[in-house]
């Protein structure tokens, strides 16, 4: 078969511990609206959306993504990233490849020329039993635990401590561990009736966290028992409406540190909380610091 005309992405079956991911770059991003040119790259990309909207057209469908979503973008596949939401949208990025097979040096030796195609670059996209290849249906909605290792190998990629590499390798196969289960709970949701439904109250959810969602709400909206209406949330979202929404809230409340001079209290008000005292609890719980300390530590990186 020529070069130009072999079928990307490149895969190769592996077991787990053949998995040797090696990161290019990670970083958090802010692109104004409008699209990007079209473009192929070399190794892998998971780009998620922090804040705002965009979508991505690759293989001839167009993905919209929300805040909270992430799409993998495999090495060798043409596409087309767009911030659509003003006046710019925000990005975490992480580039990587699944077996350390690519040297690296800068950020334009992950983008390919095409007037100067290296063919013998393009990653390999490592595939095992269980599961399917990520690339293959792209769009995933991280758990909060996922968006936080993503964030750490951020830090680590920047300020690149000593033994940064290993912490980086470690995070990133935590990072695709999470997104493979993530796939038998999307499948499951495909399958019922109401995954229109539910995907709009999902959607919605994400808009507006400050809203009272609760079980009875989400149930009555849906004309289901709140038993039933819990298990197919839990079974589309991979939570209980109850964590998904502490979830949205709690990855909304850190980018309003990082992003805003709002205070802490006026946070805790936005997004719906009972009080200032119970999100300062919640949030020391699961980020280990204050959420003054967050904010100070993240104007440093």
């Amino acid at each position: 078969m020529e070069a130009n005309q072999i079928s990307y992405p490149l895969r190769r079956h592996a077991t787990i511990k053949e998995w040797s991911p090696r990161i290019h770059y990670a970083q958090f991003q802010r692109l104004p609206t409008g699209p990007l040119p079209e473009r192929r790259i070399y190794d892998f990309e998971l780009l998620y959306v922090s804040q705002g909207e965009a979508a991505t057209t690759m293989l001839g469908q167009r993905h919209h993504l929300s805040a909270g979503q992430l799409i993998v973008l495999p090495a060798g596949v043409f596409h087309q990233n767009e911030a659509i939401s003003s006046p710019d949208t925000r990005f975490l990025g992480i580039h990587f490849d699944f077996f350390d097979e690519l040297d690296i040096l800068t950020e334009a030796d992950m983008i390919v020329s095409e007037d100067h195609v290296q063919y013998h670059r393009f990653a390999h996209e490592a595939v095992t039993d269980g599961f399917q290849p990520l690339s293959q249906e792209p769009v995933y909605t991280p758990t909060l635990a996922c968006v936080q290792l993503m964030e750490q190998l951020v830090q680590e990629f920047t300020l690149r401590p000593i033994g940064y590499e290993l912490a980086c390798k470690a995070l990133m196969l935590n990072i695709l561990t999470h997104l493979l289960r993530l796939q038998p709970l999307r499948s499951r949701s495909l399958a019922t009736p109401y995954s229109g439904k539910l995907m709009e109250i999902i959607e919605e959810m994400e808009r507006q966290p400050d809203a009272p969602w609760s079980n009875a709400i989400i149930a009555e909206r849906m004309n289901l028992s709140l038993d039933h209406a819990a298990k197919l949330f839990k079974g589309m979202a991979g939570l209980p409406p109850n964590e998904f929404l502490h979830n949205v809230r709690h990855r909304e409340a850190r980018r309003l540190l990082r992003e805003t001079d709002l205070s802490v209290e006026q946070i805790s008000e936005q997004l719906g909380y009972s009080g200032i005292h119970y999100f300062s609890r919640l949030f020391r719980k699961h980020e280990g610091i204050s959420a003054t300390a967050y904010r100070k530590l993240s104007r440093v990186l």
